[in-house]
């Protein structure tokens, strides 16, 4: 089993392609594991000439579990007004630091980044705190900590507390659909064709409804970052669904608005998902996006 021996703990990770292409990092969102990135995206992107390397982030699927008592949902709504109400077990600068141990432990000295939703906050502190580890980022469906941009809809926040609750096998995997379903906006159908698709095998290989929380807290109390990504040097390209009831477009808007070299993709009917229909398109972007600063370099 392919885990880094990480200061903290082991950190779960698979790769694929050729070592001697370029290597892209994917960091996945909050409570997702590495089984959440659809075939069809790893293949598309190894197909098209890259080296991908993805993970578990810490609290989530194979890799190691932080511990500690997680926050309650008023402390983390709480905190959204007042990070300082929350002191988290760890930040998204830790999970950042979490991925460049990975590198190191990969033999890269760097990477071009791809993060989803949380991942794509991780990529920003990693480009803030490690500049020099980025060679290019493309964030899908995130959004800068602005508070003004990104806000969810209230039935999104709703579905995303039931998350947190102990359930059992069934009524855990039932719940888990339903959420992916509203999640994925009114167009596709996440349980058909997007990661709602991967519920019951998520549940079987590692569910932690604490960690998430945990996960939450970090993303809660990382507050606006757009001050120490204002200066990135690397070329980025946002990718963010119209119908996104969980982050709201504008999120990606912000961060394009932030940085010097920015690119926005919007792709119309996209909810907080990967649906099946849409992976050529993110495919395409992604890997166009990449090659030109891979030649750039």
């Amino acid at each position: 089993m392919p885990t880094l021996r990480s200061p903290l703990g082991d950190i779960y990770f698979e790769q694929r392609g050729s070592r001697a292409d370029p290597p892209v990092l994917l960091i996945h969102g909050v409570g997702c594991q590495l089984i959440h990135w659809p075939e069809s995206f790893l293949d598309g992107i190894v197909e098209s000439g890259l080296r991908v390397i993805y993970f578990d982030n810490r609290d989530c699927g194979l890799s190691f579990d932080q511990g500690g008592t997680p926050p309650t949902i008023a402390e983390l709504i709480a905190a959204r007004e007042d990070a300082s109400l929350l002191s988290p077990p760890y930040s998204l600068s830790d999970m950042a630091l979490d991925a460049v141990h990975l590198l190191n432990h990969v033999g890269q000295s760097g990477a071009h980044i791809v993060g989803v939703s949380m991942g794509g906050m991780i990529a920003q502190r990693l480009v803030a705190n490690h500049p020099e580890r980025v060679f290019s980022l493309t964030s899908i469906m995130s959004t800068t900590g602005n508070p003004d941009v990104g806000e969810p809809k209230p039935e999104a926040i709703a579905a995303l507390a039931s998350n947190f609750v102990e359930m059992d096998r069934d009524a855990a995997i039932e719940n888990g659909r339903n959420v992916n379903n509203l999640l994925g906006g009114p167009h596709y159908q996440s349980t058909e064709v997007g990661m709602g698709r991967f519920v019951e095998l998520a549940y079987d290989r590692a569910l932690r409804p604490a960690a998430i929380l945990r996960q939450f807290a970090a993303i809660v109390t990382d507050g606006d970052r757009r001050d120490v990504i204002r200066e990135c040097k690397v070329p980025v390209l946002a990718i963010h669904g119209t119908d996104d009831p969980l982050v709201a477009h504008d999120g990606s808007v912000d961060l394009i608005e932030t940085v010097n070299d920015g690119t926005l993709r919007l792709i119309d009917k996209m909810g907080h998902d990967l649906p099946e229909p849409i992976i050529p398109a993110m495919v395409e972007a992604t890997v166009s996006h990449i090659l030109a600063a891979d030649a750039n370099r």
